[in-house]
C-alpha cells in the first residue's frame, strides 16, 4: 500500500527571491531569535523557512523517515499574491517550473499543484493550461484571494477552466477576512491554529450555499485541515437555511448534503474530529495530508488512521488520492 501525502508544502529559492524583491511591505523574510529565517506577513513571523521547503533531496530524505511514498507538493499562503500582474504571473511560472523540476527528479515520489495569479483570470487561465499540460497534478486556490471570495463572479472563467480538466483544487487558508496586522503578533498561535479554520469553513460554506458545487460538477475540491469547522457545524447550517425568507437561496437542498461532494485531508489531530470528517463524507473521500514541513505530529496523523478498519486505513492513506489525482 502506498502512503500518499496530499498536503503538503514546498517555497523555492526562486519563490523567495521574488517575495524578497517585489513583495514588500506586506511580505518579506528575516531571521527571527529561534535562529531560524521567517516568512514575514503584515510585519510579524508567519512561519519559519524550512530547508526541506527549499530541497527536494532533503524532502525526499524526511519522506523516507516518516515512511510517505509520494507527496503531491504545494504552495502556501500567500502564494503569488502580490506585485501586479506581471510579477505574480512570473512568480507563478518560476514556483510552478521549480516543482517541476522536483517532479522530474523524483517522478515516483513528487507530484505538484499549479499555483496560479487568480486575482488576474485570463493570466491564470494561460498559466493553469500550461501546468496542465507538463504534468501537474492539480491546483493550489486559497481560501481567500486578497479578500475576494473564490465565488467572486471575477473568478468564475478559471472555475470554469478547472471543472472542463476536471482538475483537484487543494483550498489552503491564508490570513481570514478582518485579520489585522496587530492579531499577526498577539497570541500568535492562533492564526494558523484557529483563524485559518474560519477562513477555510467560510470559503467552503460560501460555495455551497452559492450552488457552486451544481454549476461545477467536475471539480475536485479538497479541504485543507479536515475541512475546518464545517463538519462541526454543518447541522446548524441546516437549521438556518430551513427557516431563511428574506434570502433566494441558490441551492433547494439542505447544506449539509453537499458536503460528500468535497473532498477532505486527514490533518485533525483529533479521532473524533476525523471520525466527523468521515461520518459527513464518507471514507472515501478523506486523504491522507501532514502540512509538512509546517508544524506536524506525523506519527499522530497516522495513529489516528490506522484504528480505522482495513479498508479505510487503505483508502484513506492512499487508494483514495491515487484514483482522485489519477496517480
Amino acid at each position: 500500500m502506498s502512503v500518499i501525502d496530499i498536503h503538503t508544502h514546498m517555497f523555492g529559492e526562486s519563490w523567495l527571491q521574488m517575495l524578497k524583491t517585489h513583495a514588500s511591505p506586506t511580505y518579506g523574510s528575516e531571521d527571527m531569535p529561534d535562529g531560524r529565517n521567517y516568512l514575514m506577513e503584515k510585519g510579524a513571523p508567519a512561519c519559519a523557512f524550512e530547508p526541506e521547503a527549499f530541497d527536494y533531496d532533503l524532502r525526499v530524505n524526511a519522506m523516507d523517515q516518516n515512511k510517505i511514498d509520494v507527496s503531491v507538493v504545494s504552495l502556501t499562503s500567500p502564494n503569488v499574491f502580490w506585485g501586479g500582474p506581471d510579477i505574480s504571473l512570473k512568480t507563478a511560472q518560476l514556483t510552478n517550473d521549480e516543482m517541476k523540476a522536483g517532479q522530474t527528479a523524483y517522478p515516483d515520489r513528487i507530484r505538484y499543484l499549479a499555483s496560479i495569479p487568480w486575482q488576474y483570470p485570463e493570466l491564470a487561465i494561460a498559466e493553469l493550461n500550461r501546468c496542465h499540460q507538463e504534468g501537474a497534478a492539480g491546483v493550489m486556490a486559497l481560501a481567500n484571494v486578497q479578500g475576494n471570495h473564490l465565488i467572486d463572479p471575477q473568478f468564475e472563467p478559471i472555475w470554469q477552466e478547472i471543472d472542463r480538466l476536471g482538475l483537484p483544487v487543494l483550498v489552503h487558508p491564508t490570513a481570514p477576512f478582518g485579520a489585522k496586522e496587530a492579531e499577526f503578533s498577539l497570541e500568535r498561535i492562533l492564526m494558523p491554529g484557529v483563524g485559518f479554520m474560519f477562513d477555510t469553513t467560510l470559503a467552503l460554506a460560501r460555495m455551497v450555499v452559492d450552488g457552486f458545487f451544481d454549476r461545477f460538477p467536475n471539480l475536485k475540491i479538497i479541504a485543507s485541515h479536515g475541512g475546518g469547522y464545517l463538519p462541526y457545524v454543518s447541522g446548524r447550517l441546516d437549521v438556518f437555511f430551513e427557516v431563511e425568507t428574506l434570502v433566494n437561496t441558490k441551492i433547494s437542498d439542505p447544506p449539509s448534503t453537499y458536503l460528500d461532494r468535497i473532498y477532505y485531508d486527514s490533518i485533525v489531530y483529533d479521532p473524533g474530529a476525523l471520525d466527523l470528517c468521515i461520518d459527513i463524507a464518507g471514507s472515501e473521500n478523506v486523504m491522507f495530508g501532514t502540512d509538512f514541513p509546517m508544524p506536524a505530529n506525523i506519527p499522530k496523523l497516522f495513529s489516528l488512521i490506522d484504528r480505522l478498519s482495513g479498508d479505510q486505513v487503505s483508502a484513506i492513506k492512499g487508494g483514495n488520492a491515487e484514483r482522485i489525482f489519477q496517480l
